[in-house]
């Protein structure tokens, strides 16, 4: 049986919110039954403490100089919304799941994630929701964006927000 990773990036924020999230055991149970059995979790500038997990193999880091290598030897990254960690994600054409931070002041998160979503290149949710979503998403159904074609996401970004 083949090994499947998910990657789990905050940015250089802090969002702790995601972190215990994602390490709950609904949402372990869940990324379990669809076969994964590890995580890495890059936590930024959050503080808390990832417990070890009987049910998916947990590591963990604050900051690395580049976490190209993580996303690119994961088969599903899950992501705060900063358009930059969703566009890397979405140029090494890994399925991605989008946790947008409702906390955030004048939140563009939600209105990139929805547009990436009816494009098909993303699901998107709330640390509230993300057990339901991860239970309920098909990720093979999700479009692929080759590494050479990003420019036209990045364009359609620009178009969205009136670059």
């Amino acid at each position: 049986m083949s090994t499947k990773s998910v990657f789990v990036t905050v940015g250089t924020t802090k969002f702790d919110e995601l972190i215990t999230s994602v390490t709950e055991d609904c949402v372990l149970e869940a990324l379990k039954r669809k076969g994964y059995t590890s995580m890495t979790i890059q936590i930024g500038n959050g503080t808390f403490i990832i417990k070890p997990s009987n049910i998916v193999k947990i590591s963990s880091y604050k900051f690395k100089s580049d976490i190209g290598l993580d996303m690119r030897n994961s088969d599903l990254v899950i992501s705060h919304g900063g358009a930059g960690s969703i566009m890397q994600a979405l140029d090494y054409g890994k399925p991605l799941l989008v946790v947008v931070n409702e906390k955030l002041m004048n939140n563009h998160q939600y209105e990139l994630a929805e547009k990436l979503y009816k494009e098909k290149y993303l699901y998107y949710t709330t640390c509230k929701n993300l057990c339901n979503i991860l239970e309920n998403s098909d990720f093979s159904l999700l479009n692929s964006i080759k590494i050479d074609n990003s420019h036209k996401i990045c364009k359609q970004i620009e178009y969205f927000f009136n670059v």
